[in-house]
């Protein structure tokens, strides 16, 4: 059974629930775009691939500005005291934590597939 808020924590759960929310979606986009570069690079859709690529690459241009954390996840800090991986977005606590490495490895993959198919 959860605790009930405190007064002073009420105004904040509308807040953190919004950017996870968001911060969730987000996430999806961008897994969805990593999972398409190879199936683009596979059916020689090289066009498709490249701003597929693009727009992954511009997500890893925000992050690397932000020091590798996502401007969301500052957003949701400031409504949390909460430490666990999984504090700012509906993920499971193991895959928010290993995310970078599960899906920076799934990219790099395709974009080695795509080079591969563009070269052969």
């Amino acid at each position: 059974m959860t605790k009930p808020l405190l007064k002073e924590q009420q105004g904040t759960v509308r807040p953190l629930v919004a950017i996870k929310l968001l911060h969730t979606g987000v996430w999806a986009v961008f897994v969805a775009c990593i999972l398409a570069i190879p199936i683009a690079a596979w059916m020689r859709r090289f066009d498709g691939a490249a701003w597929l690529s693009l727009f992954v690459w511009i997500e890893c241009a925000v992050l690397a500005i932000n020091r590798g954390r996502c401007p969301f996840t500052d957003m949701a800090a400031r409504y949390s005291h909460d430490q666990a991986p999984n504090f700012d977005i509906y993920l499971p606590v193991w895959l928010a934590r290993y995310n970078k490495l599960v899906f920076g490895t799934l990219f790099v993959a395709g974009e080695l597939l795509v080079l591969w198919r563009w070269l052969n």
